[in-house]
């Protein structure tokens, strides 16, 4: 019984190896006017992703792991952290929330995403980084950066009554999380739907 355990473990590891072998190698994004990305794929399981859009920076580095023609590629980010709150409390009405970063022109490109029963609805901060909403009670609040979108941060949940809320940025803004995306490979080539940070139809990265 042992052996015909380890048997199996020995073929998964095996089968495993094979499908990372299979789809190794460096993917370069074509098709998409002033966009350059590339997605490098290991023989070992891991990935490296570089992305430049206007003056726009991004990268991402882990693992990934195949599953038939799927890639799933899993960022060292931890997805819906690009905030922190370093100060909140209960004032007398509204909501308000004031957006701080090192670089102030960074500050004014964050988008609040308002939950209130089943009405959701998008809000913006104005160019000093504040919202003000003069709404008397919302559920939920989630901030997301306009340039470098990924999963939006929740800064206020169904059980927190406090309506003043002052965030940074954190440093993992640069990086993309790449959770809820799959890539396909078909023929050399990897093929996503349009996503949070590349909202664009017929994404292909061609295997150099």
């Amino acid at each position: 019984m042992k052996n015909i355990l380890l048997f199996f473990i020995f073929l998964f590891f095996t089968i495993t190896g094979m499908t990372q072998t299979k789809a190794a190698g460096e993917y370069n994004l074509v098709g998409i006017h002033d966009m350059a990305a590339g997605i490098r794929l290991t023989e070992q399981g891991t990935f490296e992703f570089y992305y430049m859009y206007g003056a726009v920076d991004r990268f991402a580095k882990g693992t990934y792991t195949v599953e038939g023609k799927t890639i799933k590629l899993k960022s060292d980010k931890e997805a819906g952290k690009d905030f922190t709150i370093t100060k909140q409390s209960k004032t007398s009405k509204g909501y308000t929330i004031k957006v701080a970063a090192p670089n102030p022109m960074l500050a004014k490109y964050v988008k609040c995403i308002v939950f209130n029963g089943k009405e959701q609805s998008v809000e913006f901060v104005n160019d000093k980084g504040e919202l003000r909403l003069n709404t008397p009670h919302v559920d939920k609040i989630y901030l997301q950066h306009e340039l470098f979108p990924d999963i939006a941060t929740e800064i206020k949940s169904e059980t927190n009554d406090n309506n003043y809320f002052e965030v940074g940025l954190n440093p993992s803004l640069q990086m993309v999380s790449f959770k809820g995306i799959d890539f396909t490979l078909t023929d050399g080539t990897l093929t996503c739907l349009p996503n949070y940070f590349m909202p664009f139809q017929d994404i292909k990265f061609v295997k150099n």
